[in-house]
């Protein structure tokens, strides 16, 4: 019996699962090496993801580090690997500048409050009504972001300043193009070309190593070798400070545990903690919290997909819930489940959540013995990797096929997200999605929904209903967007009419919408004088009309469960007691 089924609270289903199971030497070699290429993976990641979220490397790794294990633990997938996103950067970029480390730190806690209610309340599955257009739109919209974030460094531009607006950003890189920096450029090609290239080869190491490796080293040679050949790199651009001293790059310490309000706002100072501070992360915090529920839950199905297994998906948000409510107090970022990071954990043989929490502490290892060396990664050649990763984020080929195949109404909520995430944000994309989405289709499922008088085409019970009396159809489900349309029929009876009868057996379901519009359909019919009977009343519909109080009434309304048997009550209502004999047997 599952932690699903028992009630009880969903919380690191997938270790356990795996642990009950059995955990042999052969799983942890397995998970051993897994672990250890999907950290090799995602050190660079992580450092250049962070950039691109507008906040030293460093704390893309200490996310990797804190975040990475703890979800491992404590979620419900169970070859998921956790860490910093580039989806992610579009909302964090924007966050960064405008509160500060400290705000954005703060605001990734706060959503990991919010994700952990969720998985609480259980509402991992709600996240797979979120259409597939939808989705594509705001994931390709998202890609597109991104990559107008790396043209700046990829081609080592001089900015007076960073617009947060799309087109302004884009009017500003191409106001600076002109003044590129040859060097940075040269780097980046070469990085991009590498990345692209590699995969050819077919070898084990993975294509962003080996590029971002000789791209570092080909800009130490250039810069030893010909004079004026200087490049951006991590250690120019960023630096720390210990024991008083000044150093470029990143420090060669474990993540150390900080209060998130005591960390730098906007203006360099502690932000401070107060009640109107988080009034105003409240609304960036959601956006993290939705963007990564749905990225660590598609990330979770990905997963199943390959390997044949199935997550929890309350379990998984309780653990990202858990890994973003304690990353920032060790001053990370916001995390969720990582498609690519996963998927090379799987290809790499991991079996279980010990390759995440193995791939943790290589990353750790990593900062401890190497953080020097990381240091001369060239900024354009950590661009050239975010370039590529929105490429793929784009998903050009899935964006044209629905494009191409896809309904019309499917074509304009693409469409909107996609704009919308490129003009505003992610959040107003996926609420407008959705809701278009949802619009649509109800108005598809009220095409389906009808009333149909039976007499205008053949019905097994045609010719043995009363003279005075119409059998209508009514198909369906009867809510809000569809109701009033399959009531519209009753809107004229001719006037020899005594009886109607409304045959829901096609009727699935019923909202609080199509009682109201049945009821007032049935007040209008007895106010004419005709007894209604409604035939075919099962299951939900049934519970609803008995919750809603609309009980048989004498001589006006009759509810049964069988169109025959209704049918037969019509007519000793009438006065008929020589019932069809063709009626009979079929009552029998």
């Amino acid at each position: 019996m599952t932690t699903e089924q028992r009630g009880g609270v969903p919380f690191a289903t997938a270790l356990r699962e795996t642990l009950r199971r059995g955990y042999r030497g052969a799983d942890l070699r397995a998970d051993l090496l897994a672990g250890i290429t999907v950290g090799i993976v995602a050190v660079p990641l992580a450092m250049a993801l962070a950039i691109g979220a507008g906040v030293p490397p460093q704390y893309g790794l200490y996310t990797t580090i804190v975040a990475g294990l703890l979800i491992a633990i404590c979620g419900g997938a169970r070859f998921s690997v956790s860490g910093p996103t580039a989806a992610f950067i579009v909302i964090l970029h924007p966050i960064a500048a405008q509160f500060g480390m400290g705000g954005l730190v703060l605001a990734s806690l706060l959503s990991g409050l919010m994700l952990l209610s969720m998985g609480l309340a259980r509402m991992g599955r709600l996240i797979q009504f979120i259409p597939y257009p939808v989705t594509t739109g705001f994931t390709a919209g998202i890609g597109v972001v991104i990559a107008s974030l790396q043209f700046k460094d990829f081609f080592g531009l001089t900015l007076a300043h960073s617009p947060e607006s799309f087109f302004e950003r884009m009017q500003a890189v191409v106001a600076a193009l002109p003044g590129f920096h040859g060097p940075d450029l040269l780097i980046g090609v070469l990085t991009l070309a590498v990345l692209l290239l590699w995969p050819r080869l077919r070898t084990p190491i993975p294509q962003h190593l080996a590029a971002l490796a000789i791209a570092t080293l080909l800009a130490w040679g250039l810069s030893q070798t010909v004079d004026g050949f200087q490049v951006a790199t991590i250690a120019s651009r960023f630096s720390y400070s210990l024991d008083g001293v000044l150093h470029g790059g990143i420090p060669p310490l474990p993540p150390q545990f900080v209060w998130p309000w005591q960390l730098p706002g906007p203006d360099g100072a502690p932000l401070g903690l107060s009640l109107g501070v988080i009034k105003e992360l409240i609304g960036p915090a959601m956006a993290i919290a939705l963007l990564g529920a749905i990225e660590s839950l598609l990330c979770a199905v990905v997963a199943d997909g390959m390997t044949g297994t199935k997550h929890n998906p309350d379990a998984e948000l309780v653990g990202q819930g858990i890994g973003n409510i304690v990353a920032p107090l060790f001053g990370g970022i916001a995390a969720t489940g990582a498609i690519a990071r996963t998927a090379t954990n799987i290809r790499a043989g991991g079996r279980s959540p010990l390759a995440g929490v193995i791939h943790a502490v290589f990353v750790l290892l990593v900062v401890l013995v190497l953080a020097p060396l990381l240091g001369y990664l060239p900024m354009s050649a950590l661009a050239a990797l975010l370039l590529l990763v929105a490429w793929n984020m784009s998903e050009l080929k899935h964006f044209a096929h629905i494009l191409r195949a896809a309904p019309r109404s499917d074509i304009v909520v693409l469409l909107v997200c996609f704009s919308l995430t490129v003009v505003f944000d992610m959040v107003i994309a996926v609420g407008v999605g959705v809701v278009l989405a949802a619009i649509l289709f109800m108005d598809r499922m009220a095409a389906f929904a009808g009333t149909r008088l039976t007499g205008e085409e053949l019905h097994e019970f045609d010719e043995m209903l009363p003279a005075r009396t119409r059998l209508y159809e009514v198909a369906g489900p009867l809510f809000f967007g569809a109701a009033e349309k399959a009531m519209a029929a009753l809107h004229q009876i001719d006037d020899h009419c005594e009886v109607v009868i409304l045959d829901l057996a096609a009727v699935p379901v019923i909202d609080m919408t199509g009682l109201v519009a049945l009821d007032s359909a049935i007040a209008r019919l007895h106010a004419d004088g005709i007894c209604v009977a409604l035939a075919g009343v099962q299951g939900q519909p049934a519970e609803a009309l008995r919750k809603a109080g609309i009980e048989e009434i004498p001589g006006r309304l009759l509810i049964e469960a069988k169109l025959a048997t209704a049918i037969w009550r019509v007519r000793r209502h009438l006065g008929l007691d020589d019932a069809d004999t063709r009626l009979t047997d079929t009552l029998n």
